[in-house]
């Protein structure tokens, strides 16, 4: 059977963490959960570590000092997973905005394509629940504006529900992703899409937090708006 693990960055989500944990960990398919907390003042990592007891060897958590950022938290986890042996590497929301049960499907379009799965809001039209109108705009509209930079066609290109083959990480040279906000989302895809990976697109149903707060800030956008014309003129190579 294959290894699946799903990483889940955290920073205070006392509210919603031990529900997404027992979700998952409800699935048939035996997926392992890494949580990376970025030294929640909540207890969200002590949550977490609480519940080790009744999930051992499936539930793991790393704790770091401090927010540094959403991509570096999922690179840590990625190379934590690496190294762990996992044969796939999901990323997911821990607010049930990314819903557990389309888990089952991003694992098999991923193992289908071989590259990466990625959980779409807009293959299908726009599916987005309790997002003001403007929100909605700005994404839709920012993953136009990639598509037309990069010439990658996806059509959700911020998404951050996503399933990678283990062949896929690791020709990835993590040293060089350089975006650590939601940027991140689309120097991963490109960046698999530029080293010959085939991406697919898994149609879900985003639903907004109803508990917790939202992470979002304009310096996210910023950094994603200038850091993809970096990107058009980036080479990329597969990792030695």
């Amino acid at each position: 059977m294959d290894r699946k693990i799903v990483i889940i960055p955290t920073y205070n989500e006392k509210e919603n963490i031990e529900a997404i944990i027992k979700k998952v960990f409800s699935l048939e398919g035996e997926y392992h959960i890494l949580v990376i907390d970025d030294g929640s003042p909540d207890g969200t990592a002590s949550i977490v570590k609480g519940l080790q007891a009744a999930f051992p060897e499936r539930l793991f958590i790393i704790e770091r000092s401090g927010k540094q950022g959403l991509g570096t938290a999922y690179l840590t986890g990625f190379k934590w997973s690496l190294e762990h042996g996992y044969d796939y590497v999901f990323e997911m929301d821990a607010d049930f905005s990314h819903n557990p049960d389309d888990l089952p499907r991003l694992y098999e379009a991923c193992s289908a394509c071989g590259g990466v799965a990625i959980g779409s809001r807009y293959c299908d039209g726009i599916s987005v629940v309790n997002w003001p109108i403007g929100r909605i705009l700005m994404s839709f509209y920012a993953s136009k504006y990639v598509r037309m930079v990069l010439g990658m066609k996806v059509q959700d290109c911020t998404a951050g529900f996503k399933c990678y083959s283990r062949e896929c990480l690791s020709a990835i040279d993590f040293d060089d992703v350089r975006m650590k906000g939601y940027g991140f989302q689309i120097e991963m895809k490109y960046t698999a899409y530029k080293l010959g990976f085939k991406l697919v697109e898994v149609p879900i149903i985003f639903v907004n937090r109803k508990l917790g707060a939202s992470k979002m800030s304009s310096g996210i956008f910023g950094e994603a708006f200038w850091g993809v014309i970096r990107l058009k003129f980036r080479k990329f190579q597969r990792k030695a």
